[in-house]
């Protein structure tokens, strides 16, 4: 049994297999795949739960123990972005509780994420058979039915979440999506406003909203659109993910949860992820610019100041930490500081437009609007597209006077 035991890392696959579940034959057996690169606390957490699933099986345990063996196992290697192995542990646990509904719903993620559409779309119209009106499940399989060129069938879906829940935007974003596909622009904004009116975060809506006014030949509500998308995504409540995604540990799993928090704004939780996870590994600089990230973000200016700088300090290179800095130091009125991580990023490239408008913003913030009139000039040139640089330059222009 493969175990990890006084740091010694052991990544070798495993080739002992549970037996089939309830005497399957027709079943892929459940084997470990290659846990090498994962941390040693994950491997010991999954071979763990594989020697737990291996001996209940082996005792010929009974389904309502070794379901759940098997269903844990494949979260946790699904977790781990293990997802064929994951599958055939899904497979077991449903093949052991029929008629549990949480085996083919993460089976249709595992699908929806290959992706196999057929098999994604027959996992979640069997976890719909067994929990109806489910509306995370309804909202993904509405979702695949759209990728697979089905908007009929996605609509109808979405409808049906939220005829349950009028107000899951995750829906309401899809029903604009089926309405795009078929080019019923007006349907499709009125549902993409729908997004925003539910959840304003929801950046992503911008992008496919523009083109539904492009679409209905209004070009001025396009470009304003267009100008406001981002990567903010949204999906449904999903209570079954969310327990999936909270399975595993270790520091990989502690950014990701992390990164979701950010994402739906919630700073002060990501703030704590991105803590245990430097704590499990202080070496990792995408942790710490992350955790930065978020301190600055809740407001504390201090302790996003030190973790920038002790990113730094690990890796001077980094220009990302470097900009966000030298943003946070000129956000405090320390506009000489702020500069010269500005000048540190240009040296490493030249082209960020990020530090280019940094830089010029010090400058005004030191009251040398001479250079920064120059600066942003230069920038102007350098970037036509990117009409920050046009605007702050006019309005500099115009102060001058």
């Amino acid at each position: 049994m493969l175990l990890v035991r006084a740091g010694v890392l052991l990544s070798i696959v495993v080739l002992a297999a549970c037996r089939p579940a309830a005497g399957d034959a027709s079943l892929p057996p459940v084997t470990l795949p290659d846990l090498s690169g994962m941390e040693a606390s994950v491997q010991q957490q999954i071979s763990a739960q594989f020697e737990t699933a291996t001996r209940l099986a082996g005792d010929k345990a009974p389904a309502d123990l070794l379901a759940p063996a098997y269903g844990t196992l494949g979260s946790l290697l699904f977790a781990a972005n293990r997802a064929n192995a994951a599958e055939n542990c899904y497979l077991h646990a449903q093949a052991l509780a029929p008629g549990e509904a949480r085996w083919p719903y993460y089976l249709g993620h595992v699908y929806m994420n290959r992706p196999d559409r057929p098999k994604a779309i027959a996992a979640f119209e069997r976890t719909l058979q067994l929990a109806p009106g489910d509306v995370a499940a309804l909202v993904w399989l509405g979702k695949v039915y759209l990728d697979h060129g089905q908007p009929d069938a996605a609509e109808a879906r979405f409808n049906q979440a939220l005829s349950g829940a009028p107000r899951t935007a995750a829906a309401h974003y899809g029903l604009g999506q089926a309405a795009l596909a078929k080019r019923d622009y007006a349907r499709a904004v009125e549902q993409f406003e729908q997004v925003l009116a539910v959840d304003p975060r929801a950046s992503i809506t911008h992008y496919p909203l523009a083109q539904a006014y492009r679409g209905l030949g209004d070009g001025a509500k396009a470009e304003a659109h267009l100008r406001q998308q981002g990567t903010v995504q949204i999906g449904p409540p999903d209570p079954l993910m969310v327990e999936l995604r909270g399975v595993l540990n270790g520091s990989a799993a502690e950014e990701a949860r992390g990164m979701r928090a950010a994402e739906g704004g919630d700073y002060k939780t990501a703030v704590e992820h991105f803590r245990r996870g430097v704590e499990l590994a202080p070496d990792s600089i995408s942790l710490r610019y992350n955790l930065a990230r978020a301190l600055s973000l809740t407001g504390d200016i201090g302790g996003a100041t030190t973790a920038f700088e002790e990113t730094l300090r690990r890796a001077p290179g980094d220009i990302e930490a470097r900009i966000r800095l030298g943003e946070l130091l000129g956000g405090a009125g320390q506009y000489e500081e702020a500069l010269a991580h500005f000048r540190q990023a240009l040296a490493i490239d030249p082209r960020a437009a990020d530090a280019r408008f940094g830089y010029a913003g010090a400058l005004v913030g030191l009251r040398r609007h001479r250079e920064a009139i120059a600066s942003l000039s230069e920038s102007v040139a350098l970037f036509p597209a990117d009409q920050r640089f046009k605007e702050a330059l006019t309005r500099l222009q115009a102060a001058a006077r």
